[in-house]
């Protein structure tokens, strides 16, 4: 297991009301997330992007979330529940190995990796799975935060994606994190 994964109780900080002072992600997902994708969303702690992702794929959407913390899982469900969206919603535990996905080879439509590439055992491994899952044409939002990753280890967590079939297409510019918009070939 990684060195860096997010312990279970600061999922309730990370999905407080409160951070979309700083962030907001309806305005972060706009651009990538339409009704009726299909989107992974690894490490989604208790859902602070999971409930937009799950509006904005709409009835016939799925949003599927992968974490390897059962109390994480738990707190998604309950919130996700309690905003009636849970019906678009597949929650996956996951080992530190394997997002568990194999089922879903090449049905993804967008992938959003938000802080979560650095805790995970091995950025390769993660971007082959990734790219196993992801349809021709996916995008992958990779946002990393500027005060647990350094730039030269962004840029190694791009030559991964890259390795593993993903083409940089821009730079977004987000305040809080390092950012790129991959795409499959």
């Amino acid at each position: 297991m990684s060195k860096r994964v997010c312990p279970w109780w600061l999922g309730y900080f990370l999905a407080s009301p409160l951070r979309r002072l700083l962030e907001d992600p309806r305005e972060i997902l706009e651009p990538y997330v339409q009704e009726g994708m299909t989107v992974l969303e690894p490490g989604p702690g208790m859902g602070f992007f999971t409930q937009e992702l799950a509006r904005k794929v709409g009835r016939n959407g799925r949003v599927i979330a992968v974490d390897i913390q059962p109390r994480m899982l738990n707190g998604l469900q309950r919130r996700l529940e309690k905003a009636g969206l849970s019906e678009r919603l597949d929650i996956r535990l996951a080992s530190p190995d394997s997002l568990a996905v194999q089922d879903l080879a090449g049905k993804v439509d967008f992938i959003l990796a938000y802080a979560v590439v650095h805790e995970m055992p091995s950025s390769g491994t993660f971007f082959a799975q990734a790219a196993a899952v992801a349809k021709a044409g996916a995008r992958l939002l990779l946002v990393e935060p500027k005060g647990h990753v350094k730039p030269v280890e962004f840029e190694a967590e791009l030559r991964d994606a890259a390795q593993a079939g993903f083409a940089l297409k821009q730079r977004p510019d987000l305040r809080r994190g390092w950012s790129a918009l991959l795409q499959r070939a």
